[in-house]
């Protein structure tokens, strides 16, 4: 258990850094922006692998029964959350977390405005419920604390970042998802980066239910829906 706490706070202090502008901005200037996003995408995806690993080897202590509902949540938040990681990820995204440059933002900020770390909120809340346990309430309750927090750290970075421009962006998108939508602040249109992030979600969901998460974690969402 004290690796993979040792672990998830390594990887915490890790995704700190995107928020921390001066720290940033002095390391892109060292080395580069493509070697920059390369080099910490490489380690994250690294430090990531250790956290799961760790989790694995950690002692498994159940804290509640196992119920079918619960797959049924951890099945539809997953693919939500797979689609706003990546469709966040590659799209232009100045107010928030992105792998691309450019003041426009894409289309699915009209969604919300931080649309990785709601990702890896719902994705966070979908594995908590079908698991049970102390050591995923550690890591996935961890990594959801951690998203939430985020989300205020990067509203301030973005009002800081944007100056000017910032009464516009907060009153054309949201930090709640769909509620600009809901309230009539913005209209949602289908970008190329959205559609990307839908396909790869479509077919990255289809292998993990049949057969994918199995083989990779030793869990199967499907047949968990028998409980």
């Amino acid at each position: 258990m004290y690796e993979l706490i040792l672990s998830l706070f390594v990887f915490l202090l890790l995704h700190s850094v995107p928020t921390m502008p001066v720290l940033r901005s002095n390391l892109i200037a060292l080395i580069g922006s493509r070697t920059y996003l390369a080099v910490y995408s490489a380690v994250s995806v690294a430090v990531m692998a250790w956290v799961v690993h760790a989790a694995l080897r950690s002692d498994y202590v159940q804290l509640w029964q196992p119920a079918g509902w619960q797959a049924l949540v951890t099945i539809v938040t997953s693919p939500l959350a797979l689609f706003l990681v990546l469709a966040g990820l590659i799209s232009p995204n100045p107010s928030s977390i992105s792998l691309r440059a450019g003041h426009a933002p894409g289309e699915i900020v009209a969604i919300t405005r931080h649309p990785v770390l709601w990702g890896f909120i719902f994705w966070s809340i979908g594995h908590v419920v079908i698991n049970g346990d102390v050591r995923s309430l550690i890591l996935f309750g961890g990594l959801g604390f951690f998203s939430v927090v985020g989300l205020f750290m990067l509203e301030r970075r973005g009002r800081r970042r944007l100056d000017g421009d910032w009464p516009m962006v907060k009153a054309q998108t949201s930090i709640i998802p769909l509620a600009a939508l809901v309230g009539g602040r913005t209209r949602l249109h289908v970008d190329g980066p959205m559609l990307v992030a839908f396909g790869l979600t479509c077919v990255t969901t289809i292998w993990l239910l049949t057969g994918g998460h199995a083989l990779l974690f030793g869990a199967d969402p499907v047949a968990a829906l028998a409980y």
